[in-house]
């Protein structure tokens, strides 16, 4: 079809642009067609038919008007009327006019030969009726001419006979190679067709269903962008306007995501301050020592002093240089995390926002690693941490824990919940547990969607945050919640090999 399209347009001097409009266009043109030609060859040949039935009407009119030539004959012989005479050279006659009318017709059947003779045996039949009808009654001449009238009579109806027969025989032939040519036909129509539903679904629902494949493996991660598989202008159109809509989403995800960063950190300032304060306060405290006693002080609680104060701007400065490397917008880049370090860096965070009565407990081994986005993934347990102290009020406790499975297709290891994610091999899930009121039922079903919050002062945009950065590290994030019994979050990511 694609050749078919090209030649056209360029007997037409058009530029190509294969389209599955035209292709359809195409399509339905050639089947129109062809069903035009089909029908055109049937109703020729069914033409063809009804004129060879016509001869075969006509051909039984002369094999019919010959044997009354017969019965009228015999007629005649038998009680000597002059009617009978009359109505046999009456049909002698209609022959005549007949093979007159139709003799081209009548040529086709037979050779030339055999029509002559039946106008030759018709003149030679009327010719002896006449001189039998001339005897006078005389029995001697009636019985010498009866006879060669009678043989001559069997000689024409014979002819016209052969004749009708021949005819019926064409009609025969005719009907079955009518017969063939319409089952040759319907034959080649649906195997034209079928050819023709194949080449269109190759070029128009093979791609549809390639991109919808491609909207699927976006839909589950797997892929950033749609692939066209077709230069129809539709199919690029709705690829270029797809991709460009996926450019538009991932820029303003990562506008959300860095807009809910900067609102962050404004609510960890008070525990950055806090966690600042602590080392300030040791460097100011060892300054002071080292300037009220620094003449009577000897030199190993000099560099005592010094170390300390060196200790705790390292401490600062880690503190800071951490702040930082969460409040920088950056590209996802996954690196080798050592998770317990990872949450008590995110725990420090938020230690300020921590209530006097309410305490974070941590519970992850040292030796579980994770391959990930440090500041993204960051991001994502300071939502979930900020969600559970300010569950909480101002008693109560929140547990980060995590735990090492191995899961195996077809098999029932790991959380039950990780056979519908599609992760295989060692996983980790990060949970964190409060001990709050818990959330709502009614809830339960909207805490993913954008914009939707439980509290006046929320954006609604920390679990929907959280939600896409777990995607993004081909991972999973489920809740449970027991109205008065406290909510536990839980995150299934893939661990390092």
């Amino acid at each position: 079809m694609k050749h078919m399209l090209r030649r056209l347009a360029a007997a037409l001097h058009l530029p190509f642009q294969p389209s599955l409009r035209r292709k359809i266009a195409v399509g339905y043109y050639a089947t129109a067609i062809t069903i035009l030609l089909a029908s055109a060859v049937t109703f020729e040949e069914l033409r063809s038919l009804e004129e060879k039935v016509s001869l075969g009407d006509r051909m039984s009119d002369l094999f019919d008007t010959t044997l009354e030539i017969r019965r009228f004959e015999r007629n005649y012989f038998l009680h000597r009327q002059p009617a009978d005479y009359q109505e046999n050279i009456r049909y002698v006659a209609r022959t005549r006019e007949q093979l007159a009318r139709s003799r081209a017709d009548f040529l086709s059947l037979d050779a030339p030969q055999r029509i002559a003779a039946l106008d030759t045996l018709l003149d030679q039949y009327e010719l002896g009726m006449a001189e039998y009808a001339a005897t006078g009654g005389d029995p001697a001449q009636e019985a010498a001419f009866e006879p060669r009238i009678r043989s001559l009579g069997k000689e024409i109806v014979a002819i016209a006979e052969e004749l009708a027969g021949a005819e019926r025989r064409v009609v025969q032939s005719s009907l079955a190679t009518f017969r063939t040519i319409l089952v040759v036909a319907i034959g080649g129509l649906a195997a034209f067709i079928v050819l023709l539903g194949q080449a269109l679904s190759r070029s128009v629902v093979s791609p549809l269903k390639e991109m919808e494949t491609s909207v699927d493996a976006i839909s589950r991660g797997k892929r950033d962008s749609l692939a066209v598989p077709s230069r129809d202008r539709e199919l690029v159109s709705i690829g270029n306007a797809f991709n460009h809509m996926l450019r538009e989403l991932d820029l303003r995800q990562r506008h959300l995501v860095q807009s809910e960063k900067l609102a962050s950190l404004g609510t960890m300032l008070s525990g950055v301050a806090h966690e600042l304060n602590n080392p300030l306060s040791n460097i100011s405290s060892s300054c002071q020592i080292l300037m009220e006693e620094l003449e009577g002080t000897d030199v190993d609680t000099q560099k005592m002093f010094l170390g300390q104060i060196d200790e705790q701007t390292l401490r600062a400065r880690n503190i800071v240089r951490s702040l930082l490397d969460f409040a920088r917008d950056r590209e996802f880049r996954k690196e080798t995390l050592p998770l317990r370090e990872l949450v008590e860096q995110t725990v420090g965070f938020v230690k300020g926002e921590v209530p006097a009565k309410a305490a974070i407990a941590i519970a992850i081994a040292d030796d579980i690693v994770v391959f990930a986005d440090k500041q993204r993934l960051q991001q994502a347990l300071l939502n979930l941490l900020k969600n559970a102290l300010e569950a909480l009020g101002e008693t109560g406790s929140v547990v980060v824990a995590a735990e090492k499975h191995f899961v195996s297709p077809g098999t029932e290891d790991g959380p039950t919940w990780a056979a519908g994610c599609g992760l295989e091999g060692e996983v980790v899930d990060i949970a964190v547990t409060d001990d709050g009121p818990g959330i709502p039922h009614a809830d339960l079903e909207n805490i993913w969607t954008p914009f939707f919050s439980t509290k006046p002062s929320g954006t609604g945009l920390g679990l929907t945050i959280c939600h896409k950065i777990v995607a993004e590290h081909r991972g999973m994030i489920k809740v449970e919640s027991d109205p008065g019994h406290g909510t536990r979050f839980t995150v299934l990511l893939p661990l390092v090999q």
